[in-house]
């Protein structure tokens, strides 16, 4: 695909990146107790990173496949082109690692297995070098609390997801709040909704969109378009920790103010699987669930 959806949720692409750290701030609500009140911000905050870093650890344990189509829309809706990749992804220093294994059903061989394998290796040791909380591209990382304080969270409910209680949230940006960073900008232009499970802490379902244009470097380079939108949803893997399940991505941009970017996204994660290393010699035991 043109612009490769890999680099959309991880490596810097300007489309999902400026939605991803929303995941970081409500991953925060995770943390609420078994009643409608919210604990203070200081204290919810201790917890998410004692949280977070717990959780780390267990994923390093797992991997699974991933399976993303992506479709060129034009201007009148129509769908030009469509193509299927195929992922492993697994887990480096807290550091997401996503493997291509196949294009459109073929398996990757000869210079393109080669590329990806160099591409990885690179991947895998800047994951190692870079603490949980960074990002090895060297992109922006905004806290938690700082995000907090660029969002306004309302309407909090309880509602049923695949058969578990949730407690729901509104979330919009706050359009008088001062930002620094293209990532901080962004977040005052999008709106949507965040589902928490009430038993594990978790997300489970997250929607948000852009309610306005944005403009990368002034508009020059790029323009994110109103009605961008992402849907994020994980599930719980052995009774033990939640990831990735599904998403969906309607994405819409003008590049250098004339190249026209649509394209409609979609991903499923499966084939979840908890390897272990018991010694050097023997190497990794992998465990299906």
């Amino acid at each position: 695909m043109s612009m490769k959806f890999r680099k959309f949720r991880l490596c810097g692409s300007f489309g999902i990146l400026l939605l991803l750290p929303l995941l970081t701030l409500f991953s925060a609500a995770q943390q609420l107790q078994h009643t409608t009140v919210i604990p203070d911000a200081a204290t919810l905050m201790k917890e998410v990173v004692e949280n977070q870093h717990r959780l780390d650890k267990v994923r390093e344990s797992y991997t699974y496949k991933e399976s993303v189509a992506t479709e060129e829309i034009d201007g009148k809706g129509r769908v030009n082109k469509t193509e299927r990749e195929e992922f492993e992804v697994f887990f480096v220093n807290g550091h997401e690692i996503h493997r291509k294994v196949a294009v459109d059903g073929k398996p990757l061989d000869g210079q393109d297995l080669e590329k990806e394998t160099e591409h990885v290796t690179k991947e895998v040791e800047r994951a190692e070098k870079t603490p949980p909380d960074k990002s090895p591209e060297g992109q922006q990382v905004i806290h938690i609390s700082r995000l907090l304080s660029l969002m306004e969270i309302s309407n909090p409910r309880v509602e049923e997801v695949k058969g578990r209680a949730t407690y729901v949230y509104d979330f919009c940006g706050k359009r008088d709040a001062e930002t620094h960073g293209m990532v901080e900008d962004a977040s005052k232009k999008i709106a949507g909704t965040i589902w928490i499970d009430v038993k594990d802490r978790q997300v489970a379902r997250l929607d948000s969109r852009f309610l306005e244009n944005f403009h990368v470097g002034g508009g020059l380079v790029a323009n994110v378009l109103k009605g961008t939108s992402f849907h994020f949803e994980q599930g719980p893997v052995k009774n033990e920790l939640w990831l990735p399940t599904a998403a969906e991505i309607n994405f819409e941009a003008r590049v250098l103010l004339l190249k026209g970017i649509r394209q409609h996204v979609t991903v499923l994660d499966h084939d979840y699987e908890r390897f272990h290393v018991e010694t050097e010699q023997k190497g990794a035991v992998v465990e299906k669930p």
